[in-house]
């Protein structure tokens, strides 16, 4: 087996992973992770639950952004991509508390803390209904 750096040595390219810049491909990604989300509910499982809830709102607000010709960056806070929303929308303010309740999910299932917040399966159904009423504001 060749290695990435091999390959780059022999001046051979592989193609690089190029983010969509079309709104309806991020959409459509987040919307796999709020699917992704329901099945880790019905499973028992918040915690992969929460984390995917917090993708689907970060690809619905770049799908948003990248609609009305932001430049995609690489961000996960969704409280930092909310601040770019509301540059398009004041209204979208109200969702500022669940923007950055939803961002601890990302660090919180990624990485190992000495102390766990352990997630209720409760807690993130009601997060997920208010993260669709959200991506309905969205796509309107």
């Amino acid at each position: 087996m060749i290695s990435l750096s091999r390959l780059q040595q022999k001046g051979e390219h592989c193609m690089k992973n190029r983010e969509s810049f079309l709104p309806k491909d991020w959409f459509e990604k987040g919307n796999l992770d709020l699917r992704r989300t329901e099945i880790l509910l019905e499973n028992d499982d918040p915690e992969g639950a929460a984390f995917h809830l917090q993708q689907a709102v970060e690809k619905y607000l770049k799908g948003y952004l990248i609609g009305k010709g932001w430049k995609l960056k690489r961000i996960h806070d969704l409280e930092d991509l909310l601040d770019h929303v509301l540059d398009y929308d004041k209204d979208f303010e109200v969702y500022r508390s669940l923007c950055q309740e939803v961002t601890e999910y990302y660090t919180e299932e990624r990485y190992p803390f000495f102390v766990s917040s352990k997630l209720h399966k409760d807690e993130i159904m009601l997060k997920m209904q208010q993260v669709k009423e959200l991506i309905e504001k969205l796509l309107k």
